[in-house]
């Protein structure tokens, strides 16, 4: 039986990215409540992503291997380096995925089974 307090997540990422995926048959094959957001789809507001940058995470957000980030001009790599916050609003693949909040504070960035058992 699930407890009532059950932490219920909140995972932002894009639907067919396979690390997002996994993360959520992970977390369907043990009963964990969670919301997926879509981030290509639904968009992501300035206000959310002003808060992740905030948090001890802002270093792992940039997606530093990604095609998205390959095609980047010199001077957008540079950008994200100091404010990476307008870039990855316009491109918001190059958001490492996915991002697991607990509803306001992110808990991980990217999918690492032993990191969520902490929380679930």
């Amino acid at each position: 039986m699930l407890s009532e307090d059950r932490i219920h997540l909140h995972v932002y990422g894009i639907r067919n990215c396979d690390t997002c995926r996994s993360t959520l048959k992970y977390l369907e094959t043990r009963n964990v409540p969670y919301t997926f957001h879509d981030f290509r789809k639904e968009g992501l507001s300035r206000e959310t992503l002003a808060g992740w940058l905030a948090s001890a995470h802002r270093d792992y957000l940039v997606n530093r291997r990604s095609t998205t980030w390959r095609q980047l001009s010199d001077e957008e790599k540079k950008a994200a380096a100091t404010d990476p916050g307008a870039l990855l609003l316009e491109h918001v693949t190059l958001i490492k995925r996915p991002v697991i909040t607990d509803g306001q504070t992110i808990l991980d960035v990217g999918f690492s089974a032993e990191s969520l058992d902490d929380y679930i």
